[in-house]
């Protein structure tokens, strides 16, 4: 019997899947979860052989998640199963510790097959980003998502941990520009927590500039 945990804060997608899971002879889902510390209880509980784990989840990060159960628990393969597309995130996620990278946009056709690889100890990646994975990244033109010089400047600055007053004070600017330099940050991200902030750092390599 495979025991599967399946990690998605949406009730109906994991309904699907564990249709789709539950098709496969000897493949049991012993849990559903949809936040990340609950994923992390009920993995360091149940010990499953498969984590099915989708990246975005309230209570933290999929990616910081992802070495933590790994350590924990070093028998549960993690098969991530995420909408993000970015080959920097497959990356990422295969350096942190997961065997598999499934996009939910072809999981009926993939994720069968990556659980599958993953009990037998094999990755398995979405077709469409192998090719990709194989090449190393591109050298970044410049800031991403329309920021600017500047305004990549002030979200390292704050990823770091400084205030917008050291942060002023660093750029020779005022309080004021540095948080109107903060609001269009977050308004072109979407974002809304300095958490978010220092995730979206590491993901994009800002730290390294």
């Amino acid at each position: 019997m495979v025991n599967i945990v399946l990690a998605d804060d949406h009730a109906v997608v994991r309904s699907g899947l564990v249709m789709i899971l539950e098709a496969q002879e000897d493949w049991r889902v012993v849990a559903e979860t949809g936040t990340i510390p609950d994923t992390l209880r009920e993995v360091r509980a149940r010990h499953p052989d498969i984590l099915v784990l989708d990246l975005n989840m309230p209570g933290g990060s999929g990616l910081e998640a992802i070495p933590v159960i790994c350590e924990d628990c070093p028998k549960t393969a993690i098969v991530v199963l995420t909408m993000q597309t970015d080959p920097e995130y497959a990356r990422a996620a295969l350096r942190a510790g997961a065997m598999s990278y499934v996009l939910k946009e072809s999981a009926s056709d993939d994720l069968v097959d990556a659980v599958a690889a993953a009990t037998r100890g094999e990755r398995y990646i979405n077709p469409q980003l192998g090719g990709l994975l194989v090449a190393e990244p591109a050298a970044p033109e410049g800031p991403p998502d329309g920021l600017s010089n500047r305004e990549a400047e002030v979200l390292r600055m704050i990823a770091r941990g400084y205030t917008n007053t050291e942060i002023a004070k660093d750029l020779y600017v005022s309080t004021r520009t540095v948080e109107s330099h903060r609001a269009h940050i977050l308004q072109k991200l979407r974002i809304s927590t300095r958490a978010e902030l220092v995730q979206y750092a590491i993901d994009h390599h800002l730290f390294d500039a």
